[in-house]
């Protein structure tokens, strides 16, 4: 496995905050689902935005691909798929190009939307066309030049190290890059570092002015410094001071008069200031909802676009105003199927919403403040939403009539958990105090000290009797009566921290799962818990690959769901504890999983803006297999009858052995036709199948075996009427030749007929002129139907001296006794 850099993880973490689309008039694009996935709600979090030079095109890079909007009309004209995590973008000088950077460097055809090249699968976090747009620049784990024509790479700047923005001088000649490693100039043409600028741990943005002649760069993450540097001198000309939080992303607009800088998502100041370059003052605060990532101004310095967690927006550069926005977006923290699985919750930064699933669209927004968790009452009639609206430090509940969407009680605490029987709703406060409120009223019902610190987790069990939590000094069961400790969870090597911050009941109560940050879930057998217990001992253990943020149980109990830091969703045995499914991907966090209430979905939700639907496959139970099903088809019909008796005699084990004794023998056989499926007249309104198979001759010496044993027990006296009806519907009512098969034939063909009594029988074959061709003397034949190959009269299509007879009609006359029968049949070869 490949080690995580610091800078991948901080970056990857501008995923990780909370936001889900809400759908605008521009939703137009259906994105591509993920295999296994049957829906997808949401747009991405905007990582990235820019526009084209000659000013018509807006691109949009998200969590999920690539946006096009026309920036005239603001209508949405494209969707580029199949790349996830688009952390910069850029359009070639002719605006017929795009590059995408993320989850490796991409080249994109506008006109077509199609793919042009893959220039490398690797990490890459900053890309750049060069002026006359035939050099691409791309920084992640190094910096490097690339041919855009052939899509080849022309120079490695830096082998190792991060680098996270790249900058073009306008001349084309001067390459700046900055990173951890510090602010570098490069001379394009030799691949030669000109200068070092600065060599502090900086992860900025760098940016020249239009006329080239000046370099600005931000401190980023880690500082709040903002520097103007003389590109001929090498030398800082000015530090912009007065800025809130850290400055991240920088862009001259196209006169190089304004500086437009934005926070980083540590900073939260939410916000874009506009900076006046002559003079060095603030001109204009542009406020964001959220944090904010890359910032593009339009070819004529008037508008300003801007991408971040909250979507892509285009703002007035004058006045400082919203101008559209063209896509809303939001990471989503909770989900929550009501329990006829018609309608989907989910809690998010900027509020709460109720999705319909049969169409995927928003039903209603109940709330626009921050929802950290979303939960249905078991009755469906209630949904708690747990959140914090920024005036107090504690978490607030809400509680809402969901038929009519109106506030019904505000509680305070963190988490939040109903009861079994919807009654009662659990919250926890920062002080570890555990609350027990009355649903319907909105009153408090009860209080005990469960932990000394806020818990993460809280879940009643399903006899509502006992609640589990887990905080960051471990995981404990409650008595919610009495508000005593019933047992507390360690783990040798581990302690009680190391065990998890989630927890969830199985179905049946006796299973307690728990996880967390460590790559590792735990299941624990609470069956028999007594007071002050220590449970040291998991029975399974998952072994996971990245930290997990969500864990839940399937209907039946025997399936586990989790989600995890990687995007992954995965399926797990719950009795052996081995890996069932993985369910890729989210480009996010996973921070919530739940099954749908028929068992058949499961929906998950991640901080990279969408929530996604997937099929899960519901095994009915394995049926019980019941000894007279010889062959196992599930149903007890002739063909076992069959199989019985054709296996008279064997020894041992054998699915014949009907009865287990040993031995296959007509007992068996009776054992299987008492068992036969349907009523007493089963045989008869099954008897022409039956004639396919068994011969009336053959149930004849059934019935005789079986009369020998003279059994009387129900069972078998069962078995032998059956044998009897079997016997009634194989006896013919009259003498019949039946139509030969194969018809027409080559070479040979069956001629099947039925007898109503004992007679010598013969067939004759005559040509068309009525010329004798071939005699079967079949002899004397018993009272039956003779249908099978085994049984019916064959002709191999010779004569009588043996050899093969032409092509052409012919008849076939059957003999029995006084009885005679004509029909015709077709030779073709």
């Amino acid at each position: 496995m490949k080690t995580t850099s610091l800078s991948m993880i901080l970056l990857f973490t501008l995923s990780l905050l909370f936001f889900l689309p809400h759908t605008t008039s521009a939703d137009t694009v259906k994105l591509p689902l993920p295999e296994g996935a049957i829906a997808r709600f949401g747009r991405g979090i905007i990582y990235s935005i820019t526009y084209s030079l000659n000013g018509n095109l807006v691109a949009a890079g998200s969590s999920v691909g690539i946006y096009l909007y026309d920036a005239h009309t603001n209508q949405e004209l494209a969707f580029f798929p199949n790349h996830s995590s688009v952390l910069s973008i850029s359009f070639s000088p002719d605006g017929k190009i795009l590059a995408s950077a993320g989850g490796g460097l991409r080249l994109w055809d506008i006109d077509t939307g199609k793919e042009k090249a893959i220039l490398t699968e690797l990490f890459t976090q900053a890309v750049s066309f060069s002026p006359d747009g035939k050099t691409l620049a791309s920084g992640g784990k190094g910096l490097c030049l690339w041919d855009v024509a052939t899509g080849k790479e022309k120079a490695t700047l830096i082998n190792t190290g991060n680098v996270y923005n790249v900058s073009f001088n306008p001349n084309g000649k001067t390459l700046a890059s900055g990173g951890p490693n510090g602010l570098h100039l490069w001379d394009v043409a030799t691949g030669t570092e000109i200068a070092t600028l600065t060599t502090n741990d900086g992860w900025g943005d760098v940016s020249f002015s239009p006329d080239g002649k000046t370099l600005v760069s931000t401190g980023g993450f880690f500082g709040d410094d903002v520097r103007l540097w003389d590109v001929d001198t090498l030398t800082e000309k000015a530090v912009l001071t007065g800025n809130p939080n850290d400055i991240y992303n920088v862009s001259f607009s196209p006169d190089g008069k304004t500086i437009a800088l934005c926070g980083s998502w540590l900073g939260g100041n939410n916000q874009i200031q506009l900076w006046d370059v002559p003079t060095l003052t603030e001109k204009v605060t542009l406020k964001l909802g959220a944090y904010g990532t890359r910032m593009s101004f339009s070819p004529d310095g008037k508008t300003l676009a801007s991408g971040g967690s909250d979507g892509a927006r285009l703002w007035d550069v004058a006045t400082g105003k919203e101008k559209v926005t063209l896509i809303n977006t939001e990471g989503v923290d909770s989900i929550s199927f009501s329990p006829d699985g018609k309608t989907l919750a989910s809690g998010s930064g900027n509020g709460a919403r109720l999705w319909d699933i049969a169409t995927g669209t928003e039903k209603a927004i109940l709330t626009r403040q921050f929802t950290r968790i979303v939960s249905f009452s078991p009755d469906g009639k209630t949904l708690a939403t747990c959140g914090w609206d920024g005036t107090v430090r504690l978490y607030t509940v809400r509680l809402w009539d969901v038929k009519s969407r109106i506030e019904k009680a505000t509680l305070t605490g963190y988490p939040i958990s109903f009861s079994p029987d919807g009654i009662t709703l659990a919250t926890c406060s920062w002080d570890g105090t555990v609350r027990i409120w009355d649903v319907e009223t909105g009153g408090e019902k009860s209080t005990f000290k469960a932990d000394s610190l806020r818990v993460n987790s809280m879940v009643f069990n399903p006899d509502g009797k006992t609640l589990a939590s887990a905080s960051t000094n471990g995981v404990r069961l409650w008595d919610v009566a009495t508000g005593t400790r019933k047992i507390r969870f360690t783990h040798k090597g581990l302690g009680d921290t190391g065990i998890g911050n989630i927890v969830v009941f199985s179905p049946d109560g006796k299973t307690l799962a728990t996880g967390g940050s460590f790559r590792r879930v735990f299941l624990w057998d609470i069956a028999t818990p007594t007071e002050n217990a220590i449970l040291s001992t998991p029975k399974v253990t998952l072994s996971v690959p990245f930290g997990t943020e969500s864990i839940i149980f399937s209907l039946d109990g025997k399936t586990l769901a989790t989600g995890h830091w990687d995007g992954t969703v995965r399926l797990w045995d719950v009795e052996t504890g081995i890996e069932k499914t993985t369910f890729i991907r989210h480009t996010g966090w996973v921070k919530s999983v739940i099954f749908s209430p028929d068992g058949k979905t499961l929906a998950s939700a991640s901080n990279d803006g969408t929530i996604i639907l997937w099929h899960i496959t519901v095994k009915p139970p394995e049926p019980e297999r019941v000894p007279a099903d010889v062959n196992g088809d599930s149903t007890i019909n002739i063909q076992d009858l069959v199989l019985v008796a054709a296996a008279f005699g064997k020894t041992g084990e054998n699915d014949a052995d009907v009865n287990g004794d040993g031995v296959v023998n007509i007992q068996d056989l009776v054992l299987v036709a008492a068992a036969f499926e349907g009523d007493a007249s089963a045989p008869l309104a099954l008897s022409h199948n039956m004639k396919s198979v068994v011969s009336r001759a053959e149930v004849q010496k059934w019935l005789s075996e079986v009369q020998q044993l003279n059994l009387t027990d129900t069972m078998s006296q069962r078995g032998i009427l059956f044998l009897e009806q079997l016997l009634a519907s194989l006896t013919p009512k009259q003498n019949a030749l039946l139509p030969n098969y194969p018809n027409p034939f080559n070479p040979e063909t069956w001629i099947p007929y039925q007898l109503a009594k004992p007679a010598n029988v013969s067939v004759s074959i005559y040509a068309a002129d009525g010329k004798l061709v071939r005699s079967l003397d079949l002899g004397h034949q018993a009272v039956g139907v003779y249908q099978h190959r085994n049984h019916a009269a064959h002709w191999d299509g010779k004569n009588t001296q043996g050899e093969s007879v032409a092509s052409g009609l012919y008849f076939y006359t059957l003999t029995a006794d006084e009885y005679t029968a004509t029909r015709r049949m077709l030779i073709l070869k």
